[in-house]
């Protein structure tokens, strides 16, 4: 990545970002502030309806238990004629003072919507007493009353009103949203069981209720309505959803439980909280629908505006970047690509040196240092090739010697043997490989090097006739290849010497060429004893021949005297590291008893060519 994208990544990573990231964190705060707030004040509003309903309810025990304590009802159930019983029909002359002040009572609630008695001792039309009329309205025959599960409730509570909430007991009730009480009615003196009270009132007081009351503010969407625990709604003022089940509009099925809960879902398809509360002394709950939008209108603005400065943010980092950091990292970018030019070799790279800030003295400046570099380095060239050459002198100079001693010995033991047409052929070909030795060239083709192999191995021949044989195998198209002379030689000399010394089979070597990658593999492979993992340890590179290095597990011998057995072998190694660079050299694989495999890795060139590795190496 380059300097103009760091900083423009740094921009964005170190402002754009966090920025981002605390807008978005206020917002999610806000969010759950908003649900949390709510919750709270819906759960006031809830309380307070809660208390107002549980009034109204407690309001209307008091008038019937009014009723009870001065036998009106008592005497409703007892009169010979109870059909005319009705306090609304009635005349107010012929009324006893308990009845008159029971119907001021009933006149000064005008919620009351009916009362009627069942009447355990009546029959016929006196089963049912009406205390006060509706119209239209027929009530639920005695005997189908008694044969509900209501009854036996009513029974139970001894006296204690049940109410019922509306579309509860519609066969009861009837199908207009109004709330009903009904108790257990008792003679007072020997409290024996007389009847049943059934009293309905109107749903006036209710709606105004869930009406005037609101949470929030005004432009909060809020309804009201009120839940049996069995999840039928009981009361909408909108009258939308009255006798429904309330878990098919939410898309969350809610248990109605004692207390209090809040969450977020959907209701009738829009994102709402719903807020329950279940009422303390009644089977119901009050249940506040509020819409999320309504309520996360400012935060939407916010949030909006939020997105605006951020993105306004973003235009400008880009504007920063685009106009201005580019005259920055343009000008650095230029002399990075000149550096990279530099590190492929081309020291002749000039930047161009235009305008007179920091930039142009970091411009100068490389200039300068690439003159200075220039200098060195050609000095520097000059006197590596120097060098290099001395070192190849030295080390060819350690070759000759030691193949000239070990050949003038197989000659001296066949003179000493009489067999002269081998010492005539034996000095013939040592005349040719001396020819090629003391050429002042240091590189020769592979025909010439091939050749030189021959003599060398000819001569070998003469001396251990019976003891190896040899095979060559180099392609003919890689006969005019050019290699340092003297390479093949030392190495198959190093197998013969040293491979086949005390076998007790006919030796093989085998010298194969070949060509992979745009280098040259030599190998030089025999089938003879073989050397330990000891003896390959001692083989390094550009080791100082004076130098004695004990190395474990060879007996308290030095590296001298290891490394003197295969001098041939590390002198080549040596003289193709400083031609052709680290990246070529000799490799060697070998096991006790499972010969030796010498495998040399050069660059491949014509003869005298300039090739790649020597470029390198200079």
């Amino acid at each position: 990545m380059n300097l103009r994208y760091k900083l423009f990544t740094a921009f964005l990573g170190l402002i754009i970002v966090p920025l981002f990231i605390l807008g978005m964190f206020m917002f999610f705060v806000t969010y759950n502030s908003i649900e949390k707030k709510y919750s709270q004040q819906s759960e006031y509003s809830l309380k307070a309806i809660s208390y107002s309903i549980s009034n109204v309810l407690k309001d209307m025990d008091n008038v019937t238990d009014n009723g009870i304590a001065t036998s009106v009802f008592h005497m409703a159930l007892s009169a010979d004629d109870p059909s005319k019983q009705d306090l609304t029909d009635a005349e107010q002359l012929s009324l006893n003072a308990s009845q008159r002040n029971f119907r001021s009572l009933l006149y000064n609630h005008p919620s009351i919507s009916y009362a009627f008695l069942y009447n355990f001792n009546g029959k016929g039309s006196s089963e049912i007493v009406s205390v006060f009329n509706k119209e239209n309205f027929r009530t639920l025959p005695y005997d189908k009353f008694k044969q509900s599960d209501l009854y036996r409730q009513v029974m139970e509570l001894n006296g204690v009103p049940k109410w019922l909430a509306p579309h509860e007991y519609p066969e009861l009730t009837g199908t207009e949203p109004v709330f009903t009480q009904i108790r257990l009615v008792k003679e007072l003196s020997f409290f024996e069981n007389i009847g049943i009270l059934v009293v309905q009132i109107k749903n006036w007081e209710f709606e105004s209720i869930f009406r005037n009351l609101k949470i929030g503010g005004s432009n909060q969407d809020v309804s009201f309505m009120l839940v049996n625990d069995e999840g039928m709604i009981l009361f909408d003022p909108d009258r939308k959803l009255d006798g429904q089940d309330f878990n098919t509009a939410a898309a969350k099925d809610i248990t109605f439980k004692p207390g209090f809960q809040s969450f977020k879902t959907q209701f009738e398809g829009e994102k709402s909280i719903l807020s329950v509360y279940h009422l303390k002394d009644y089977p119901w709950s009050l249940v506040s629908v509020t819409s999320w939008d309504s309520l996360s209108r400012e935060v939407t603005v916010f949030a909006r505006w939020f997105v605006i400065v951020i993105f306004l943010c973003l235009m400008a980092a880009v504007f920063f970047n685009i106009f201005f950091m580019n005259r920055i990292t343009g000008a650095i970018a230029v002399i990075v690509r000149f550096m990279r030019r530099v590190e492929d070799g081309d020291l002749t790279t000039r930047v161009e040196e235009k305008g007179n800030d920091e930039l142009t003295l970091l411009a100068k400046g490389f200039n300068e240092l690439m003159d200075t570099i220039g200098s060195l380095f050609s000095r520097i060239q000059i006197e590596q090739r120097r060098k290099n050459q001395a070192e190849m002198r030295v080390l060819q100079a350690q070759i000759k010697p030691h193949f000239l001693f070990n050949t003038l010995e197989s000659i001296n033991v066949l003179a000493v043997q009489n067999e002269g047409r081998k010492v005539s052929e034996m000095v013939y070909r040592l005349a040719s490989i001396l020819r090629i030795s003391i050429q002042d060239r240091d590189e020769i083709t592979l025909e010439e090097e091939a050749r030189h192999l021959r003599n060398y191995l000819d001569i070998q021949k003469f001396r251990f006739e019976d003891v190896f044989d040899y095979e060559i195998d180099i392609p003919d198209e890689l006969l005019g290849c050019g290699i340092l002379k003297l390479t093949l030689q030392p190495l198959v000399e190093n197998s013969i010497q040293h491979g086949f010394e005390g076998i007790g089979y006919k030796g093989q070597v085998t010298v194969s060429v070949w060509e992979e990658r745009g280098n040259l593999i030599l190998r030089i492979a025999d089938n003879g004893i073989g050397m330990t993992a000891t003896q390959l340890a001692v083989f390094q590179y550009m080791v100082n021949e004076n130098t004695e290095t004990e190395l474990p597990g060879l007996a308290g011998n030095t590296l001298h005297h290891s490394e003197r057995r295969g001098l041939g072998v590390r002198s080549v190694a040596d003289r193709i590291r400083i031609e052709y660079g680290d990246r070529y050299g000799i490799f060697i694989c070998s096991g006790p008893g499972a010969g030796t495999l010498i495998q040399c890795v050069i660059p491949k060139y014509e003869q005298g060519e300039d090739h790649y590795a020597k470029s390198i190496i200079g």
